[in-house]
């Protein structure tokens, strides 16, 4: 039996769920396989993706890179954050969970069993690019712009709005300085595993008060971890940014 016959009318549901109807059904099947499905899997017919989220990816960042630039007159560093914030794995991995893409990844064995770490993230905003990639490869500019609009582009009132384009630490530290006038520092409270596979839980405090923990595997990951938890106790969002939108009369510059 074909990979086709068997995926098909699984995958016309992700045809339904973005307005796409593939000409080439299998270049979609292709954006979800993952390298390590064909470790396990020779005989399938077909690549795994990551051709796709080359492609994919360079179409992403110039659709959004257009639409900033089109729209807003802000400096070029102000857009490069914006950008950035976009289009990272981050993002890209929370709209592939919007989409619905993880019940269509071929993953291996191990892989599939690691559903809810960082690592199935990184997998999932590979998808979201494979599939840029796909829709840009069967369907050409237009209709990716179409995509990357309704699913990305839509995204940054909220990256401005929250400050996303700051990173979890910065944001924290600006927001903390301005509403109550205090400096956060960050307190290793336990380290454990060897060496070579520690995990550092970390707490960020506001002089004497500690306003949340965060894990990670370096000393660094922790930190942004207790900082992205701490927005959320708190309820702060980045800082305030001049927003200064393109009217049809304003010179391209």
């Amino acid at each position: 039996m074909s990979i086709l016959s068997y995926t098909e009318k699984k995958f016309a549901q992700i045809e339904e769920q973005i307005g796409i109807s593939f000409a080439h059904k299998d270049i979609l099947v292709q954006s979800m396989v993952h390298r390590s499905f064909l470790n396990e899997n020779r005989d399938f017919p077909l690549a795994h993706n990551e051709r796709l989220e080359f492609l994919g990816d360079a179409v992403l960042e110039l659709v959004v890179t257009e639409y900033l630039f089109e729209n807003y007159l802000n400096p070029e560093g102000e857009l490069t954050n914006w950008r950035a914030a976009l289009v990272n794995g981050t993002m890209c991995a929370q709209v592939a969970r919007e989409i619905g893409l993880e019940p269509y990844l071929f993953l291996s064995h191990g892989e599939s069993k690691d559903a809810n770490t960082k690592a199935r993230d990184y997998i999932l905003a590979n998808a979201l690019e494979a599939l840029i990639g796909a829709i840009y490869h069967d369907q050409g500019w237009d209709i990716s712009k179409q995509f990357i609009t309704r699913w990305v582009i839509t995204k940054l009132p909220e990256v401005l709005e929250l400050g996303l384009w700051m990173d979890s630490k910065s944001r924290f530290q600006e927001a903390a300085q301005e509403i109550v006038g205090v400096t956060p520092t960050y307190r290793v409270l336990s380290q454990e595993g060897p060496d070579h596979a520690k995990e550092f839980t970390i707490g960020v405090f506001l002089d004497k008060e500690k306003v949340a923990e965060g894990k990670g595997t370096s000393k660094q990951e922790a930190q942004t971890d207790a900082a992205d938890i701490a927005l959320k106790m708190k309820k702060w969002k980045g800082p305030k940014v001049e927003i200064l939108e393109r009217k049809n009369e304003d010179p391209i510059g």
